[in-house]
């Protein structure tokens, strides 16, 4: 796969959580733990995630309750990790958006194998729809080149014309500092006379924007003398 798949667990006892974040680990993906409904929503809001193994005996929401809340926010597979075997569990979490389900006690080669089918649907389904020319994402931004839309986790962000061109910018190569004459000859079409104000102000908007979005993330970066770029 070209990208580092992230899976996230949501497990509230702490060694079955650390099992298969291992289990996961050492096949390659990147995985982390969740310990509640709680925590694992506000996971799923502010990050992209490519999976979800979900146990449902878990504190604050329920298992139940936050397969449907992470179906509101994304499609991506979920595979229920619960000792609740009957027919009648697996198709009411069936009907409420969850992909497969793996018994308890597990076996770790029958955990990999639901993984690794599960992902292979989901990510080749994904890579026909999505074409990557068109989706531009880093962290959990989201930019959609032909619906014009920004999201930030799963809020959307209203952005100018400007900003979202600048924006688009950045995100087209996150490792590049763009210096301001850089963005003002690419976003405005014009020579850059070295009038910095108007890049600042714009920059600065859209700074702003994206950390009311999510508090917690400082998105762009000032570098110096230089330009901008994205933080890592």
């Amino acid at each position: 796969m070209d990208k580092r798949v992230k899976i996230l667990v949501v497990e509230d006892e702490n060694d079955i959580n650390k099992l298969l974040c291992s289990i996961l680990k050492n096949r390659g993906y990147d995985s982390r733990g969740a310990f509640s409904g709680t925590e694992a929503l506000m996971c799923v809001e502010n990050e992209n995630w490519d999976m979800i193994l979900l146990d449902l005996m878990i504190p604050g929401i329920s298992g139940e309750e936050t397969i449907l809340k992470i179906r509101e926010i994304t499609q991506a597979p979920i595979i229920v990790v619960s000792a609740k075997t009957s027919k009648s569990t697996k198709l009411e979490l069936l009907e409420k958006g969850a992909d497969d389900f793996i018994c308890k006690p597990f076996d770790p080669d029958e955990v990999v194998a639901r993984v690794n089918s599960n992902l292979r649907r989901y990510l080749e389904f994904t890579s026909h729809t999505e074409d990557k020319n068109v989706i531009l994402r880093y962290k959990n931004i989201t930019l959609n080149r032909e619906s014009k839309e920004v999201k930030v986790g799963q809020k959307l962000v209203s952005l100018t014309v400007r900003e979202f061109a600048i924006l688009e910018l950045l995100l087209s190569n996150p490792n590049k500092v763009y210096s301001k004459s850089n963005i003002f000859e690419s976003v405005w079409g014009e020579e850059f006379l070295g009038d910095d104000n108007t890049v600042n102000v714009h920059v600065s908007r859209l700074r702003n924007k994206l950390s009311n979005a999510n508090g917690q993330e400082n998105y762009i970066e000032t570098v110096w003398a230089m330009g901008y770029k994205l933080k890592k």
